[in-house]
């Protein structure tokens, strides 16, 4: 079972009791799990061939309504948070430099619904890698969910040199969970990445699952969007693909099966319209 599907689970228990009122949020606990996974997958930094570091502190900015409804509550979402990113640290076999922490802020230019988050790596008093209990160590928007507004990352003060990750391929090399991003013509990078209602989400993989599961890549919470929609598949060009959905896909205002894209690309799906984006380098 995947670590965001337990971690609902956890909440789902939870309902009936002080959790409550968090579920009448615009912004649901599990779209934030899942934005932290992302995360830690973009800020992901090799510290040596058996070890990538990951941030271990958090900052979720909410729009004032949402604050307002979570923060009677930010004490237990935040320990659960933190075990979330650190059960899916196990799973990715991500180390931490301290203990994890998940703090919720206000953000007055936010709309209701939409986050954003921050990260950074805090070093604890021995400014060394810290593994998982019981996980030895082993060789990742923007806005809201799939990345985030990240504090600069790097070594903290008083740690030691960072050495330069090893070129693909190399001894120690450990791509972001999902794989890298395929290099153009000419051995230049293309970055890929698609708008929702101003949150980015980076594509990191050659497939791309977008759906209302919590098993999807990206979660669409739209009741006219299917568990498992469409789907982003990554190539020169690009392409998207229904996967049998209830309503379908419209591309650049044509109902469609399979599109290719291009930058600037409109998806409409539901209710709810997808932006997808190229740039080389």
């Amino acid at each position: 079972m995947g670590v965001l599907k337990r971690f609902e689970q956890r909440l789902e228990g939870l309902v009936n009791g002080t959790f409550a009122k968090v579920f009448k949020s615009e912004v649901q606990p599990v779209e934030i799990a899942g934005a932290l996974q992302r995360e830690c997958d973009n800020n992901a930094q090799i510290w040596n061939r058996e070890r990538t570091v990951v941030p271990n502190d958090f900052i979720v900015e909410l729009s004032a309504p949402d604050y307002e409804r979570l923060s009677p509550y930010s004490g237990q979402l935040g320990d659960e948070l933190a075990g979330l990113v650190r059960d899916y640290a196990k799973q990715q076999r991500y180390t931490f430099m301290g203990p994890i922490k998940v703090h919720l802020e206000r953000a007055d230019d936010l709309d209701t619904g939409l986050y954003r988050v921050r990260s950074r790596t805090l070093a604890s008093s021995t400014s060394q890698p810290q593994p998982h209990a019981g996980n030895p160590p082993q060789p990742h928007q923007p806005q809201g969910q799939g990345g985030g507004y990240g504090y600069p990352q790097g070594p903290p003060a008083g740690a030691p040199p960072m050495p330069s990750a090893p070129p693909p391929g190399g001894a120690g090399h450990r791509p972001p969970a999902g794989g890298g991003r395929p290099p153009a013509a000419g051995g230049t990078q293309v970055r890929r990445w698609i708008e929702i209602n101003g949150n980015r989400h980076q594509i990191s993989r050659p497939t791309l699952v977008l759906g209302r599961s919590t098993d999807a890549d990206v979660r669409i919470d739209d009741p006219g969007v299917s568990r498992r929609h469409c789907e982003i598949r990554t190539g020169t060009p690009s392409t998207i693909q229904d996967l049998g959905s209830t309503n379908g896909i419209v591309v650049d205002g044509q109902h469609t099966t399979r599109a290719t894209l291009r930058d600037g690309s409109r998806i409409v799906v539901g209710s709810t319209t997808i932006v997808y984006r190229q740039a080389e380098g």
